[in-house]
């Protein structure tokens, strides 16, 4: 299957596209849509999840120069209390499809579901790991968020948001059980939902 990515890639325009920040219980979802140069392409890319901080970085300015094109698309705190995770998800993939200044043709969509699309698509399960155009959405998107989440710490120090990026962590509960719930905190996830 992956032959069969590639090959086409070449051909038309396909935009590889993913998310992050499903799980943690602070902060937004953010999607990315990138459109790899199949005549300039990038070593090495896979899952950001399986890539250091540093690489991810590394990798996030060599995409951003070498790709056709990228965007990114994001769906608030609110959004998701209010639609839910899964579908406010899919509305930030949707934005960042949206916002890219090339159109695709096709879209790859990492895991099961696709979001609205303005062209024909298809969902890879793991296709982070297997399709470039993915693991590039997969780490931009990644990048944009932890240095958001970066600066969400400086907005509301002691919840540790720097370091474990909103996620449900030990020391996470915790903070919030001490400190409260935060404006950036989803308040339809359980853990944040009982402490209101």
């Amino acid at each position: 299957m992956k032959q069969e990515i590639l090959s086409t890639e070449s051909k038309i325009m396909i935009a590889g596209v993913d998310e992050v920040g499903r799980g943690p219980l602070a902060g937004p979802v953010v999607a990315a849509a990138v459109i790899l140069d199949p005549l300039n392409p990038i070593e090495g890319l896979t899952d950001s999840k399986a890539l250091t901080e540093k690489k991810r970085e590394k990798f996030d300015v060599i995409i951003k120069e070498k790709a056709l094109a990228w965007a990114l698309g994001r769906a608030e705190v609110e959004e998701i209390d209010a639609i839910n995770i899964l579908q406010a998800s899919l509305l930030a993939m949707q934005r960042a499809i949206e916002a890219l200044a090339i159109k695709p043709e096709h879209v790859l969509v990492d895991g099961n579901r696709l979001p609205v699309l303005p062209c024909s698509g298809e969902a890879i399960i793991k296709g982070d790991l297997t399709v470039p155009a993915i693991s590039a959405a997969s780490i931009i998107a990644k990048v944009a968020r932890d240095e958001e989440m970066r600066k969400m710490d400086e907005v509301f120090p002691g919840y540790g948001l720097a370091k474990h990026k909103g996620y449900p962590t030990k020391a996470h509960i915790s903070a919030l059980a001490e400190l409260g719930v935060t404006a950036q905190h989803r308040r339809s996830f359980g853990p944040v939902k009982k402490l209101i």
